[in-house]
């Protein structure tokens, strides 16, 4: 099925509905909510992520029946496949570990693809009420503020050393891909490497593609994720006219469910400025 066969502004409108009833169900439950590790004592789950993920897929299933669903904690490594076919790919708390630390970086990513493509996109940070929303189209808004809200002025390059870059440590604190991430964070820090303006790691890839949509950091690298965790935010920074690209040199049309990811805001030197930061890289992301 088309993109241009549904009603992708209902499917928004829709998804905006489920993110406030999700966004209630996790400022009920700060505080309160019981956590279990995952993979380690950095990977975890609580049950509100559980409970977000099950209302959202219950009432999905009953509007939209046809479509299919993809969601972080009903996912089952080797089974669960994202298709072509119209999908709902949900993250029913993005920044968990924020959330149970009740750092208000935690929100409700739920993105809706075709043919793989991310075409809408609803995430929402209860705590700050942030609403971020992203249509294939129909550009992308932020509290209904058309993104991005911060444009660099007219003639002025991206570049590493006025950057101001997202990052994250990842869930994997060892091995080759720890030592990949922390090698390049410090040769894009140093003096003699990127010297970039700083680093910024809000906890939450979906948060952290959005800050990229709304101009307020210029880039975000990551590699490890999955397709819940960028496919909401995807559409918010392709419709504010920026793009993802890989997380290794060379990709520059990565799939949704990649787990490698760049990325970058719209701008003057974007292509440069991508190409100048996989040269910075320090070996490769392997996910």
């Amino acid at each position: 099925m088309d993109a241009s066969a549904i009603d992708l502004l209902e499917i928004r409108d829709y998804l905006v509905e489920l993110a406030y009833e999700a966004g209630n169900m996790m400022t009920n439950m700060t505080g309160k909510t019981t956590f279990v590790d995952k993979a380690n004592s950095v990977d975890l789950v609580t049950e509100t992520d559980r409970a977000v993920e099950k209302l959202v897929a219950d009432k999905l299933s009953l509007k939209f029946p046809d479509f299919e669903f993809m969601g972080e904690e009903s996912y089952v490594p080797g089974v669960t496949q994202l298709t072509a076919k119209p999908t709902f790919i949900v993250d029913p708390i993005d920044g968990t570990t924020n959330f149970i630390h009740s750092f208000p970086y935690a929100c409700t990513s739920l993105g809706f693809a075709v043919g793989r493509e991310p075409v809408v996109g609803v995430v929402y940070n209860p705590f700050l009420k942030t609403l971020y929303t992203g249509v294939k189209g129909h550009g992308s808004y932020l509290n209904g503020q058309k993104l991005p809200l911060r444009v660099p002025p007219a003639g002025s390059e991206l570049t590493l050393q006025g950057a101001l870059i997202a990052i994250e440590w990842g869930t994997q604190r060892s091995g080759p891909n720890y030592d990949c991430k922390i090698n390049t964070f410090i040769k894009l820090a140093s003096e003699s490497g990127g010297m970039v303006h700083g680093f910024r790691s809000l906890g939450s890839a979906a948060m952290n593609i959005c800050a990229v949509a709304a101009g307020q950091v210029d880039a975000y690298w990551e590699g490890g994720c999955y397709a819940w965790d960028v496919a909401a935010g995807w559409i918010i920074l392709a419709e504010a006219g920026g793009r993802v690209v890989g997380g290794n040199p060379d990709e520059w049309s990565p799939e949704v469910d990649s787990r490698c990811y760049f990325a970058v805001r719209g701008g003057q030197g974007s292509e440069k400025f991508v190409k100048d930061f996989w040269k910075s890289m320090v070996g490769r992301l392997q996910y």
